[in-house]
């Protein structure tokens, strides 16, 4: 499995490319092909954690990808490292010419460094591609520089893909992705509300860093942990406006025909499709209703989603 490590444990030298690489989209893995191009050294990404603008504007900023998420799909790339770098407010002190000399040069030992045609980096972003050719001139370093990836929609990019997510178009995301959307958690005790309706969820604990598309009923594909089997499902995200509308945002999953202890385990969940969005209705029994439909139109979405991606 490729390695998540620190700057002091890196494999080198490397063929290295920096950046968040958050969503790992199209325009991403153009600059993932050019370090893997240059196999004779390690194929290398390097990300800050935390975010840079966590640190100095104090915003949250959640991830499409968390670093573990992006192990595998890295791997699948030719990544063999993803290095995190910690970032700092020392670190954001760092002019530009330092950046490439103690971090690049001698801490991560690139001998090919690849870079987006707008790449900004270093104290108050001083640096620019321009700064990197000055600073390998007289070296064997290699510099690539990658232009900047659009489709007929404008530039392809991780806010892109937020946007398509929050919107629930996860249609466009996924042509963005190259994949689908997914996220993972632990089932939790829940209040045992929807058993009793005979509709019984999984309650979700998921990392508070993780990016989620838009509130609403969704019929979404779940996978156990240690299995590869994907069971239909439907996935309530937000609040719970019938039971309770003061209790906070969750995730719900209600695996269909399916009678499984998960507390405990974690989940994969990977939204398809948006149902609808949420509603207070009037009492129990006209959500559980609702909950009947929302199971029959999943199953349709699914048997139409087998019928088009069937190799048979």
């Amino acid at each position: 499995m490729i390695s998540l490590i620190s700057p002091s444990e890196v494999n080198s030298p490397t063929s290295i490319a920096i950046g968040s690489f958050d969503g790992l989209h199209a325009g991403h893995r153009q600059l993932i092909k050019s370090v893997v191009e240059e196999n004779q050294y390690t194929p290398t990404i390097a990300s800050f954690w935390p975010h840079p603008r966590e640190v100095l504007y104090k915003e949250t900023r959640l991830r499409l990808d968390l670093p573990y998420e992006k192990l595998s799909i890295l791997e699948d790339l030719g990544i063999e490292q993803l290095v995190l770098i910690p970032f700092d407010l020392g670190l954001s002190k760092l002019s530009a010419e330092k950046f490439v000399s103690d971090i690049l040069i001698n801490q991560l030992q690139a001998k090919n460094i690849s870079v987006g045609a707008n790449f900004k980096f270093g104290f108050r972003r001083s640096g620019d591609i321009n700064t990197i050719k000055n600073m390998i001139k007289d070296t064997d370093i290699k510099l690539k520089i990658i232009p900047i990836l659009e489709d007929k929609e404008g530039r392809i990019s991780s806010s892109r893909i937020r946007d398509l997510l929050e919107k629930s178009d996860l249609k466009n995301a996924f042509k963005i992705l190259n994949r689908p959307y997914s996220f993972n958690g632990k089932v939790v005790k829940g209040k045992g509300i929807g058993k009793s309706m005979g509709w019984p969820t999984a309650n979700l604990e998921i990392d508070g860093r993780k990016f989620l598309p838009g509130e609403g009923v969704y019929a979404s594909w779940t996978t156990i942990e240690n299995s590869n089997k994907k069971i239909e499902s439907v996935m309530n995200l937000g609040s719970q406006p019938t039971i309770n509308p003061l209790l906070p945002s969750a995730v719900e999953v209600h695996l269909i025909n399916k009678d499984i202890d998960l507390y405990g385990l974690n989940l994969s969940v990977e939204p398809v499709e948006k149902l609808r969005s949420q509603i207070k209705f009037k009492n129990i029994d006209q959500l559980s209703n609702q909950i009947k439909k929302d199971t029959d139109n999943a199953l349709k979405i699914f048997k139409n989603y087998k019928k088009i991606n069937c190799k048979c």
